[in-house]
């Protein structure tokens, strides 16, 4: 089997062209991770058989018509992600008690997955009584104006919004975090492995896991218009001890119990 691997590295514009690359090519499947690079798999790839992986509420953006049968040319795995903010919140109250301000940055690029998670958080920090600002990051280059944005507010601590754009960077993200001391909650365990603080969220290496089984169905003749989209049932909780350390932050018993993983 011949991977081809394109990225766009967080920046949007340039999905349409990658999958365009990939028709071209005469791939089998395309397998699109995040939003953003299913809604411009779907809309340039033709007959191309697609398999999404951790797509937020597939049907409602009408990239299926359910997950019981998709209908069309795409299928794979849908997550919760909007869903867990209210599960970071527990988590930084848990470790911060007297939490009352947060700070979170979230990328306005991505119009659809981040403006639902915008959404959520602050309906989440409202109904906690939290007061929540908002820093927003485009590009990579608007990352250190984001977090000095955030320290200026003097939040006890601040949550990074999932995107594709912070993944690209998430080293660069813990560490500024560390920079401006600030206590961060992420979405996807590799950020908390770079450096940062904690982070809870879908395990994405179950949805590359099953997106790897719909892709065997699909080359063995299955076509994805048959096959269930599957929803994810792990969630990864890491905690870093030694950022916690950094930070001079005690890190309650009960949360390291519940971590999947702790990074010493």
């Amino acid at each position: 089997m011949v991977i081809e691997y394109r990225s766009a590295d967080g920046d949007f514009e340039r999905l349409p062209a990658l999958v365009a690359e990939l028709v071209a090519l005469k791939v089998d499947v395309i397998v699109a991770r995040a939003t953003q690079a299913a809604l411009a798999a779907k809309k340039a790839a033709g007959a191309t058989p697609i398999v999404m992986v951790g797509v937020e509420d597939p049907v409602s953006l009408g990239l299926v018509a359910s997950l019981g049968r998709p209908g069309g040319n795409v299928t794979g795995t849908a997550t919760n992600a909007v869903d867990v903010v209210g599960k970071q919140f527990e988590l930084l109250r848990e470790m911060l008690p007297a939490l009352s301000r947060v700070s979170a940055v979230w990328n306005p690029a991505n119009p659809v997955f981040q403006k639902r998670q915008v959404a959520e958080t602050r309906a989440v920090a409202s109904k906690l009584g939290v007061q929540l600002h908002l820093a927003e990051a485009r590009a990579p280059e608007e990352l250190e104006r984001a977090f000095a944005a955030m320290a200026a507010q003097r939040p006890h601590a601040v949550l990074i919004l999932g995107d594709p754009l912070f993944g690209a960077h998430l080293r660069r993200i813990a560490e500024l975090a560390s920079k401006h001391r600030l206590p961060a909650v992420y979405g996807a365990k590799e950020f908390a492995e770079a450096g940062g603080l904690a982070a809870y969220g879908p395990s994405y290496a179950e949805s590359y896991q099953l997106a790897a089984t719909y892709v065997d169905r699909i080359r063995k003749g299955a076509k994805p218009a048959d096959l269930p989209v599957e929803q994810n049932t792990k969630f990864d909780l890491v905690i870093n001890a030694r950022a916690a350390k950094l930070l001079a932050l005690r890190i309650p018993q009960s949360a390291l119990l519940r971590a999947t993983e702790i990074v010493e």
